[in-house]
């Protein structure tokens, strides 16, 4: 983490420093922070066992015995292997923990001034500190008690601030987790992609083989059934390649919103976060829910149907045709997929 690159940036040393010390997950403070290797970004030390959990929901039943686990990095993606003590097992940055310390001494001995606190356009001298729980908007109490919405039903500005942040943070926390589960399935994807084409190619040979024992009069049927082959391979990648694009598009929709969330979260204040949340926080939560996507059954890429036996009378090779199987099985088991974890 560049300290010294964000104190350097627009706006006072101490709110740039504030931002080099917030958890990319909780989007507070950090809090026994810990060191992410070998990428160094930092995490709170709850905030990275969270992930973790949600990365390795086996985990904990596993026993003393197990070898560890792995999770990414939420801030570069990274992935971080651990030992059997888990999260536990990662460094403190004692470090990042000095820092803030430091900072929070700071803090609480500087006055508050005047400009950072949101005021209420009506009544310029009141600040605003109570949520209109009925508009859905911040307000001041004199708005309560003569003004707009002294007939709507309000809450303490801090428990609604508290209250959604929470629920920003879950949903970043479940998207994050969504993204790992995603990342999996893609690659499952395309491992099967890779597997179908070359069982295919597989199939393809021992067929050319068999063929050409028995030589010219058996040309015209082999050319028939390897273009079946081609054919089956054809729309089994097709089918993958299409899930591979879903996935990878849903993907990218959810990162772009986890973008969107952590930078909405970075606001402290809390009447000029809800501002901002009332907008975005239906859509976050929307997406957090997961979306739901095809998948395959295993097995779906085998070519294990696409095989002949030669042991046939010369006379009968134009009947020959690929060993009786049971009927076509659906692979594709219809249930759509929740990627929520």
């Amino acid at each position: 983490m560049d300290l010294q690159a964000g104190i350097l940036q627009d706006g006072s040393p101490m709110e740039s420093l504030e931002k080099q010390l917030i958890c990319p997950i909780c989007l507070e403070m950090f809090s026994k922070p810990v060191v992410i290797l070998p990428c160094q970004h930092n995490l709170c030390r709850k905030c990275a066992n969270d992930v973790f959990q949600a990365s390795n929901p086996y985990w904990q039943s596993r026993g003393s015995l197990i070898s560890g686990g792995r999770f990414r990095c939420p801030s570069c993606r990274h992935e971080v292997l651990l030992d059997r003590h888990g999260v536990y097992g990662l460094q403190r940055n004692l470090l990042v923990g000095n820092i803030i310390d430091i900072y929070k001494q700071e803090c609480s001995s500087r006055p508050l001034k005047k400009g950072e606190h949101p005021m209420c356009k009506e009544h310029e001298d009141e600040r605003i500190n109570i949520y209109c729980v009925t508009c859905e908007v911040p307000t001041c109490s004199m708005c309560k008690v003569f003004g707009a919405h002294k007939d709507c039903e309000v809450a303490p500005l801090q428990s609604v601030f508290q209250g959604q942040k929470t629920e920003l943070n879950n949903c970043i926390s479940m998207l994050v987790a969504g993204n790992d589960r995603i990342q999996t399935i893609i690659s499952q994807l395309e491992d099967s992609c890779q597997s179908t084409e070359e069982n295919s190619e597989a199939a393809k040979r021992e067929l050319c083989a068999r063929f050409d024992a028995l030589a010219a009069v058996l040309e015209e049927k082999k050319a028939e059934l390897l273009q079946r082959i081609s054919q089956e391979q054809a729309d089994k990648t097709a089918f993958i390649q299409s899930l591979i694009c879903q996935y990878k598009e849903q993907l990218e929709k959810s990162s772009r919103l986890v973008e969107t969330a952590i930078q909405a979260a970075e606001e402290t204040g809390g009447a000029a976060f809800l501002m901002i949340s009332v907008l975005s926080l239906p859509r976050i939560v929307e997406a957090s829910k997961g979306a739901r996507l095809d998948k395959i059954e295993p097995g779906y890429e085998s070519m294990d149907a696409f095989s002949v036996s030669l042991e046939h009378l010369t006379e009968a090779v134009h009947a020959l045709d690929f060993d009786p199987a049971e009927e076509d099985e659906e692979y594709f088991d219809g249930e759509e997929e929740d990627v929520e974890e």
